[in-house]
């Protein structure tokens, strides 16, 4: 092989198989001397691969990790895998590996040819993964877009549905995709509406990137695109004082409710007292209360105490139609009436069951 550039490149190719290969072993599967193999190891090494040599009769050279990422080469299979691998965290968003998903798979789908490109959509499109959580999924392709203006500051067309399910077109300055762990924002600022927005990823459909670059803005907040979602979606959400106090201590409350309602203050051994401001509805406050799973006492605000009087008194209802069910007599367990009725279908004969009934062909 005399065409340096290919040689080096296939030499790099068998070295990222983690063995260690003997320099004339090298030599023959390329078709050069092992002089030559030296010297394509020293260019490798000068590019910054950290090659490593063994000393012996024969010799060998292994690559291993150094103290940066080199540029890796994939085959086929190998490329489809990590595709497939990135889409799922850049669609279901993972804490820590989710942003990093999408800037990886953006750099990935740029330069993966289009029979690969086609392999791993139609992977995607015939796997369905299961989900926890409410967390929406995300087609990949509209991450990569999204992210691809972000980093070219490219002006981005597409369709958005609102909340109310009101469909509208837009055209927009992408600034930052902000992830908060079960969803995707984009941050960007709105050229119909002269104003910034900030639109959930999975309500984003049919994203184009038109080719006009723009000279980013200056956000409210200074350029933190977090901080402006958080504000963003705070604005949105009613203002409320929360005071309550549990009958449990406080390294027991704190393990057990979101970080972002604060920390109780002890009271005492087996109690302690939770104060602050929250921008949450009183529904999903009321169930995050039910879930720490001790005694409690609202003390504000005052519709949280209202409405966790009606979700008591519909659960108690609830308890009670089951209670008095037709299906079991009150004296019966819930799983005495199971066990009756699995004594009922056994008991069944033949001739009574649907399967043998001779009127059915």
């Amino acid at each position: 092989m005399t065409d340096t550039p290919a040689r080096l490149l296939s030499l790099l190719s068998l070295l990222q198989t983690p063995r260690e290969w003997p320099g004339s072993e090298l030599a023959g599967r390329l078709g050069v001397s092992p002089r030559t193999i030296r010297r394509d190891i020293d260019r490798l090494r000068a590019l910054g691969y950290p090659v490593e040599a063994t000393m012996g009769a024969v010799g060998g050279y292994r690559l291993v990790a150094g103290t940066a990422m080199p540029p890796l080469l994939l085959d086929d299979e190998e490329a489809v895998a990590i595709a497939v691998g990135l889409r799922a965290g850049a669609g279901h968003a993972i804490e820590g590996v989710d942003e990093a998903s999408v800037r990886a798979l953006a750099k990935l789908e740029q330069v993966l040819p289009a029979r690969l490109r086609h392999r791993v959509s139609t992977l995607q499109a015939a796997t369905v993964p299961l989900t926890r959580g409410d967390g929406a999924t995300i087609d990949p392709r509209t991450l990569t877009v999204l992210a691809g203006a972000v980093t070219g500051t490219e002006r981005l067309r597409f369709g958005y549905r609102s909340g109310d399910g009101t469909e509208t077109k837009r055209q927009v300055e992408p600034y930052r995709l902000v992830s908060t762990g079960r969803r995707w924002y984009l941050v960007a600022y709105d050229l119909g509406r002269s104003d910034w927005r900030t639109f959930r990823v999975d309500r984003v459909g049919e994203p184009f990137a038109t080719g006009a670059r723009f000279a980013p803005r200056e956000l409210p907040t200074g350029g933190d695109a977090a901080e402006y979602l958080s504000r963003s979606m705070s604005g949105m959400k009613p203002r409320l004082e929360l005071d309550v106090v549990f009958r449990a201590p406080a390294a027991f409350v704190t393990a057990r409710l979101p970080r972002h309602l604060g920390a109780p203050e002890e009271t005492g051994p087996d109690s302690c007292r939770l104060r602050g401001t929250v921008h949450d509805s009183l529904e999903w406050l009321a169930l995050r209360l039910a879930l720490v799973d001790c005694e409690f006492t609202v003390h504000a605000p005052a519709g949280l105490t209202d409405y966790l009087s009606e979700l008591g008194q519909r659960l108690t209802r609830a308890a009670t139609r089951w209670e008095r069910s037709p299906e079991r007599s009150p004296e019966q367990s819930p799983e005495q009436s199971q066990a009756r009725s699995q004594e009922q279908g056994q008991a069944r004969s033949p001739a009574q069951s649907p399967e043998h009934d001779p009127g059915q062909r």
